[in-house]
């Protein structure tokens, strides 16, 4: 099967090129139009590739900043090899601002390796799997927290079972330069961005800048400033590293209890914030019926000690939704 994305990209021509991803879409306001996806590519000679990503989740805003500043300053004569910038990469979710695409309600970040004759999330997926990431060795997917969550700023790598994958990977994630960086356990990844390019064998760095469906001038100078250093560490960009105000701090989270999750629909108190230190035993959350007053409340407890580095954003909580990751700090 062949996928139907076109794009007037030529992947083998030296230069700066901005041009699209042209996804069919046959809509009711549209019976033969097309979804036109940002595409910015740079080459120059031989040398490794890079595939930097944004918005595969359409609330989270760090990365569409770093990559349309990259795009926009980008200069091709400091490139040796290729850069494929993509700084919204689920489309439609980025128009709608929310986590989803609206077209089809499918996750992004948990349909890889993608479909070439299925929605136009799947389609998107195929072709990043099936034309972009093998012309690469490196891949920075940057992630923040979205509406309804909020973190540390950190970048992340993950446990692979080639060590030595692993440790380009962690090498990378060191050099983007965040005020954290930490080996990240998944709630679940199948289906994951992530688990598809390592499974490639492409040295994978992914990040959490924020949160709260917004940015902040830190967290976007995080993400500018990332985007530069990795670049610059894969031997790509031709420039010095920026170097940050202080050391990225390593973070553990391979540790049971690392998430807390809520087990009752409710109003949130937190009582702690990012990056405050806990103790296990401490309170961390209230939660109040919302149904009638006089209800007795739930106190949620630390069961690990640690730093909060993520935090559910919204004060309305479900039962079964994420509350609080703790990790610990391994290095100073």
């Amino acid at each position: 099967m062949t996928n139907p994305i076109s794009t007037d990209i030529d992947f083998e021509r030296d230069g700066l090129q901005h041009g699209f991803l042209k996804i069919p879409h046959s809509r009711n306001d549209s019976a033969w139009g097309s979804i036109m996806l940002p595409i910015t590519y740079a080459k120059n000679g031989d040398g490794p590739g890079a595939i930097l990503t944004g918005a595969n989740h359409g609330d989270e805003y760090e990365g569409p900043i770093a990559l349309h500043h990259l795009a926009n300053t980008i200069d091709i004569d400091k490139v040796q090899g290729r850069v494929i910038i993509i700084p919204m990469m689920n489309y439609p979710a980025f128009q709608a601002a929310q986590r989803v695409s609206p077209i089809d309600q499918l996750n992004m970040n948990r349909v890889f390796p993608g479909q070439p004759k299925g929605s136009v999330t799947q389609l998107i997926a195929d072709y990043i799997t099936s034309a972009l990431l093998p012309m690469c060795d490196y891949v920075l997917d940057i992630h923040s927290g979205g509406k309804t969550l909020e973190f540390l700023p950190f970048a992340a790598y993950h446990e692979l079972e080639n060590k030595q994958q692993q440790q380009a990977c962690e090498a990378a994630t060191l050099a983007f330069a965040a005020p954290w960086y930490i080996s990240l356990i998944e709630i679940d990844a199948g289906g994951m961005y992530d688990t598809q390019a390592e499974e490639m064998g492409k040295v994978f760095v992914s990040t959490e800048l924020g949160g709260g469906g917004s940015t902040t001038p830190a967290t976007a100078e995080i993400g500018k400033r990332g985007v530069h250093n990795f670049l610059v560490h894969a031997g790509i960009l031709d420039a010095d590293p920026i170097v940050p105000p202080s050391p990225p701090v390593k973070l553990d989270m391979q540790h049971d209890n690392a998430y807390v999750f809520s087990e009752h629909n409710g109003l949130l108190e937190p009582c702690v914030g990012l990056g405050d230190p806990v103790s296990k035993g401490d309170l961390i959350a209230v939660v109040y019926s919302t149904e009638r007053t006089g209800s007795k409340s739930v106190k949620y407890l630390a069961a690990s000690d640690g730093i909060i580095v993520g935090r559910n954003f919204p004060s309305l909580i479900k039962i079964g939704d994420f509350m609080n990751v703790i990790a610990k700090v391994v290095q100073d």
